[in-house]
């Protein structure tokens, strides 16, 4: 895995983690005023991908997602949705166990 950071489309800094394969697994689930921040923001999230609490839910067209919290703040986002809750739990559980492995940030 690997984090990206960078400006999204709207021009907005973010980041995002990518698997080997090339396929985004998370991203930061909103922008930032600044790269550095989304870089703080990116390595935040690397530091603590093991111990945040990672939610399933369904999305309005009844697809799943993840997203992680560290106390009341979201810190991560699933990249994709998932047709089961399954796959989205398991989506969430590779992050967890290796977002902090990961290179940049």
């Amino acid at each position: 895995m690997y984090f990206r950071v960078g400006n999204d489309t709207a021009g907005k800094a973010s980041w995002w983690l990518y698997s080997s394969n090339g396929e985004m697994v998370a991203w930061a689930g909103e922008s930032f005023y600044s790269l550095a921040g989304a870089q703080r923001a990116a390595r935040a999230f690397k530091a603590g991908a093991l111990t945040a609490r990672y939610e399933i839910w369904a999305d309005a067209a009844g697809k799943y997602r993840w997203r992680a919290w560290r106390g009341s703040d979201k810190v991560a986002a699933s990249g994709e949705a998932f047709a089961s809750k399954y796959n989205a739990e398991r989506a969430a559980e590779n992050v967890r166990l290796n977002a902090g492995r990961a290179t940049g940030a």
